[in-house]
């Protein structure tokens, strides 16, 4: 080889490498983009005071200060009047007040105009009220809230007014236990509008086990503005569970975008409503599904057929082992050996199986969790369109599980403490 093409050859391994190296960069750059900046809000209030939203005054005094007090002393007895309180003093009022929250205001030299919200101390007011709040009687819910507007489909990839107004709202009086993500780091990658719309039960129960939720909640807020700077109308869809249930829908509207937030307030507390009462007519409940090999619980109709079908092999067993000694003669009593089988080893075996759509991800940790002697298994890496990879515990060698995987029509690579299978 002339030295003028081993150069040649050189450079161009080079510039191979550079290019793999620029390549990897962009990747890494790219994912990081996805996860970094100001992408979720995080939620602000969650305790079980009483707060009243939404009340708009508009007083005047003698100066800004004197106009501002007297606002805020309508808007608290407004608010008590709301949750039905009796007649008290301002003075004991407003020592069951434990926070003002200013939603919008405009002050004057003489005039105040603003809409407030009250929160009452539960512990105080409570005695006024008729004891404590509601108990919260459902499931831990993870909220997904989704903004649709200029054909975009939104939930943390940037932050919206939408989302705003859930990490506001403060779910303490309300019967549903949510669940409110910030949307910062993962968050807008994992629970995105696709994963609102998706069926795997499988993909499901891994991204609610990472938020220690059984089910989802998806309202959906369509947003269509007329104009720049003009009037919107909400439509607003409350979902819920895997399938993207329905349960109600309602429009509303804002004159414009000052009126926007008020709008949205609005619609978080009637959809919270909505759930309430599916909650209580026995429509919001964790899909069944979601627990099967989850937690390892077992539907009780489904194990009892197990349990059946168990029960019709030992009989079938003990059939064709009395039929076997009646057609071989009497038998010599033998004294059996008091032989026990020795315990099987449970090994942790990393099985790596290709993904390149849900419906394949389900099939493999299906047939996997149905081989003999397969104790327990955990997704620890997801790629739809490429590799995932489980961890498997197994009571065997590494031999045994690749011949049970072949069985079932895998082609399976045997490695030191691990598989990888495809079809």
């Amino acid at each position: 080889m002339s030295p003028l093409r081993s150069a040649a050859g050189g450079a161009r391994w080079i510039v191979a490498a550079l290019l793999a190296l620029i390549l990897l960069g962009g990747g890494y750059a790219f994912v990081l983009a996805q996860v970094s900046g100001e992408r979720g809000i995080a939620p602000t209030a969650s305790s079980a005071d009483i707060e009243v939203r939404g009340i708009k005054v508009d007083t005047r005094g003698e100066t800004a200060e004197e106009a501002r007090n007297l606002g805020w002393q309508q808007a608290q007895r407004e608010a008590w009047s709301r949750v039905g309180g009796p007649a008290i003093a301002d003075g004991q009022l407003s020592s069951m007040v434990s926070a003002i929250v200013i939603e919008r205001e405009r002050l004057g030299p003489k005039r105040y105009v603003a809409t407030l919200g009250v929160t009452f101390d539960r512990q105080r007011a409570g005695r006024f009220l008729g004891g404590a709040a509601q108990a919260r009687a459902s499931a831990p819910m993870l909220l997904i809230p989704v903004t649709v507007s200029g054909g975009a489909y939104t939930t943390f990839e940037t932050r919206n007014p939408w989302q705003r107004e859930w990490a506001e709202f403060n779910p303490g009086t309300s019967r549903i236990a949510y669940v409110r993500p910030s949307g910062a780091g993962g968050d807008s990658l994992l629970l995105n509008y696709g994963q609102s719309g998706r069926r795997s039960r499988a993909w499901w129960r891994i991204t609610l086990d990472q938020y220690a939720a059984a089910d989802a909640l998806v309202p959906i807020a369509r947003l269509e503005h007329q104009f720049p700077g003009g009037p919107i109308r909400g439509t607003f869809t409350a979902r819920y569970g895997p399938d993207s249930k329905v349960l109600e829908s309602f429009t509303m509207d804002a004159g414009g975008p000052g009126e926007l937030q008020e709008m949205l307030s609005k619609a978080v507390e009637r959809i919270d409503g909505i759930y309430e009462q599916a909650l209580a007519s026995g429509k919001l409940q964790p899909d069944p599904t979601l627990r099967l090999g989850g937690s390892g619980e077992v539907d009780p109709a489904i194990a009892r057929l197990i349990e059946i079908g168990r029960a019709i092999r030992a009989r079938d067993s003990a059939a064709a082992a009395q039929a076997s000694a009646a057609a071989t003669g009497p038998a010599v009593d033998v004294p059996a050996a008091q032989a026990t089988q020795a315990p099987a080893i449970v090994r942790s075996i990393v099985v790596q199986f290709a993904t390149p759509d849900a419906i394949t991800f389900d099939a493999a940790l299906s047939s996997v969790r149905q081989v003999p002697g397969v104790r327990a298994l955990a997704v620890t890496s997801t790629a739809m369109g490429g590799t995932s990879v489980m961890s498997v515990s197994y009571g065997g060698e590494i031999g045994q599980l690749a011949a049970a995987l072949r069985e079932r029509g895998y082609n399976v690579r045997e490695g030191a403490s691990a598989l990888a299978i495809s079809r």
